[in-house]
């Protein structure tokens, strides 16, 4: 995640603050029917968050007792918000790291990344820790784990037919149920999942 560099509004063709939906001839088992909210693309690579795909037997409280932000016996004292923090696999990169995508009324200088549209992305404990308080941001999920792509390799797949992309949407990322989310960003993109389902036999 490092290495890629937040890319500037102005530079066309990069898909920072966009959702890429995998296609039904996606290769890769991994992201076989995953919603991607891109983080980071520039010429050296894209980073992104699975937002479709929970961490099995995984809870956000278990996450802050794992990591001894909080006792166990605390755990009944959290606020309601943080008990409902989805955790999710975010990608088959670092998967022991934890990223929290959240909406923009949160900032750490020097930690969180801005991305777009209300969208923003911290990936240090202090915010599990200001959740834990009650203060950190109104919405937010926790991804264990990032997809990364090296440099011109999701442009090819792309072009491949693996994934469409489309813009994002706040009701999906922080709203919708996660069972939902794919169906619902083909339908952001006017796209019926059954009728994009039958074409698979033609990819």
């Amino acid at each position: 995640m490092r290495s890629v560099q937040p890319t500037n509004d102005d530079m066309s063709g990069y898909l920072d603050g966009q959702l890429l939906i995998a296609m039904p001839g996606m290769s890769d088992e991994r992201f076989a029917r995953s919603v991607i909210y891109v983080c980071a693309h520039s010429e050296e690579g894209a980073m992104g968050i699975i937002v479709n795909r929970p961490a099995p037997d995984l809870s956000f409280p278990d996450v802050l007792v794992q990591l001894d932000i909080i006792p166990p016996e605390d755990v009944i004292r959290l606020p309601t918000r943080a008990e409902h923090i989805q955790v999710l696999r975010g990608g088959p990169v670092e998967t022991g790291r934890g990223f929290v995508l959240h909406s923009d009324d949160f900032f750490i200088d020097n930690s969180t990344l801005s991305i777009d549209d209300g969208v923003c992305l911290t990936a240090t404990v202090d915010i599990l820790k200001a959740i834990a308080r009650d203060e950190g941001p109104s919405s937010a999920m926790l991804a264990l784990g990032y997809s990364g792509w090296s440099p011109g390799q999701l442009e090819s797949e792309i072009q491949a037919n693996g994934w469409l992309n489309g813009p994002a949407d706040l009701n999906l990322l922080f709203a919708a149920s996660i069972e939902s989310r794919y169906e619902l960003a083909l339908r952001n993109l006017g796209i019926e999942p059954g009728m994009l389902s039958g074409q698979a036999g033609h990819a």
